[in-house]
């Protein structure tokens, strides 16, 4: 899908390597989307996908200077907008 902007929305799992979005929506709930939040995924934030695992899962992200790792589960259920290369 593709805003009106033409930026595209997805979920975080589809984000290509290097690519940049934003966060615009949590989709877990309970304690997933409360650690989510401790790690700092948070709507209007803007995530990088900086590298993936040999096997594909899982991949890390760089939110806010920190680098995390989220397995594919999880980052389906982050909502982002892709934002274009600065």
């Amino acid at each position: 899908m593709t805003g009106s902007a033409g930026l595209a929305a997805m979920t975080l799992d589809e984000l290509p390597h290097s690519g940049r979005a934003v966060v615009t929506r949590l989709d877990a709930t309970g304690a997933e989307r409360r650690r989510l939040m401790d790690l700092g995924v948070l709507p209007g934030v803007t995530v990088t996908a900086e590298a993936t695992s040999p096997l594909g899962d899982p991949t890390a992200y760089r939110i806010r200077g920190a680098v995390i790792a989220l397995r594919r589960a999880q980052a389906r259920l982050i909502r982002v907008v892709s934002q274009p290369a600065p």
